[in-house]
Parts: structure tokens; C-alpha cells; sequence
């Protein structure tokens, strides 16, 4: 390890390392730090500005008289602020999810850029579909690294569920931490007017996510597309 760079840096770096292999429970306080200074020869002010990074970056929360655990990031609201899902009776619902295929492939391009992959890689596709009432509401093209989510090829279809980053977790080890998501509107295109009943060159929100684990690496490639009438954007500004 360089020497020039700040020790509370590299302990920065060494602590991330241990919760990128998710060597601390979610519901587990991590050593005080005391006890972390002890371990790694440091002192106290080290640690906590190593912390204070962390925190900053998302991967830890500290919480008052309880100690500091590793960040869960939660994702479910998310398409929440994008798109208004109301049933019939005009209450909020979760979507229904279907995955409608799952292929195993080498890498196209465009994907194995989004994962710095060689082309002849293996990656797994998931076309999913949501639903409110059986009413299409987003399809989805989802792209995981197969060295990584290789227990994905063989699980059965409808175990995978409406939320698939515990999935992810359960099945393969992998925890999402954070996501970058980018918002365009297009028209549709023949997929969408088959999968989402909408009009030929109608307007479609697509929402595009990298998500990353904790060690900063591309685990998911996702697009998702739905029609602009199901689009609503709101924010409070103070």
C-alpha cells in the first residue's frame, strides 16, 4: 500500500474492503473506534476520519447510541418518483413482476462496456415486465455479469419475485449500495408497442441504472421503459 497516501485513506480503503465482502451483518454495530484502532495500530481520531469518508460515501450510517452499521441503500420507492402506480381504486400498489426471459449470452458491446467485460464474457439478460391490474405499466432489460450472478441461470423463474436486489443477495452474495440513474424521453419503438400496448412513436420515459456494490464495482445494467402517461415528476424545493 502507498505510503504517501493518508493513513486514515487507507484505512478508509481497508475497512471498504471488509464491507464489500459483507464481513459485517446489516444489523450489526461494527466495532466501536476503540476497538478498531487497537486492531489496525491506529489512533482514534484515524479511525473516526476514516468513518466520517465512509459515511460521506454512503456505505456507513452511524446512529446515536446504538454505534455505526453499514449502509442498507433501498431501492423500492425508486420508480415511485417517476411513474404514479395506482390500481383501480386509486391506491398506491407495487407493481407486479414478471420475468418474461432469461438468457444467458456473451456479452454485446454496449454491455460489456457497462461492466469493463471482453466481449465473449457471459452475461445474463432478464426481460421483466410490470404490472398494475394486469395493465402493463414498465418493461425492463436487466443485464448481470454471469460470473457473478451465475446462480441466477439455473433458479427457477418465479422465484425471483417483485424485488430482485434481496435476491440478488440472497441467491448470489451480491448487495447493491448505490445506483446512478439517467432519465430521457423517446418514442416508442416497435418493442414498446407490443410489450406496453402503446402507440407506434408515442412518448416513452426511459429510465437507465448502473448500480454498484460496495466496492464501487458495476453489478446491474437496467433500462427501463414506460409510457409517458404514466410519468409524473415531483420534487419539494426549499
Amino acid at each position: 500500500m502507498d505510503d504517501r497516501i493518508p493513513r486514515y485513506h487507507r484505512l478508509r480503503d481497508q475497512l471498504a474492503e471488509r464491507i464489500a465482502a459483507l464481513e459485517w451483518q446489516l444489523h450489526e454495530p461494527l466495532p466501536t473506534e476503540q476497538e478498531l484502532g487497537i486492531a489496525y495500530g491506529v489512533a482514534v481520531g484515524t479511525v473516526r476520519k476514516a468513518v466520517d469518508l465512509l459515511v460521506r460515501e454512503g456505505l456507513l450510517e452511524r446512529f446515536q447510541g446504538r454505534g455505526t452499521f453499514v449502509r442498507r441503500a433501498t431501492f423500492d420507492q425508486s420508480l415511485f418518483r417517476f411513474f404514479r402506480f395506482h390500481a383501480q381504486t386509486s391506491e398506491r400498489r407495487v407493481p407486479e413482476s414478471r420475468i418474461l426471459q432469461r438468457v444467458v449470452m456473451p456479452a454485446p458491446e454496449a454491455v460489456a462496456a457497462k461492466f469493463s467485460l471482453r466481449t465473449d464474457a457471459k452475461v445474463i439478460h432478464l426481460t421483466r415486465l410490470r404490472l398494475i391490474d394486469n395493465t402493463p405499466i414498465i418493461a425492463e432489460d436487466i443485464w448481470l455479469p454471469f460470473k457473478l450472478f451465475a446462480a441466477l441461470a439455473d433458479c427457477p423463474i418465479d422465484a425471483f419475485g417483485p424485488l430482485l436486489y434481496p435476491f440478488y443477495e440472497q441467491q448470489c452474495g451480491r448487495v447493491i449500495a448505490r445506483a446512478d440513474e439517467r432519465l430521457t424521453v423517446q418514442t416508442a419503438n416497435a418493442s414498446d408497442v407490443a410489450t406496453l400496448q402503446v402507440a407506434q412513436a408515442s412518448p416513452v420515459v426511459v429510465i437507465e441504472r448502473i448500480a454498484y456494490g460496495y466496492d464501487g464495482a458495476p453489478l446491474e445494467w437496467r433500462v427501463s421503459r414506460g409510457a409517458a402517461q404514466h410519468f409524473s415528476y415531483e420534487i419539494e424545493i426549499r
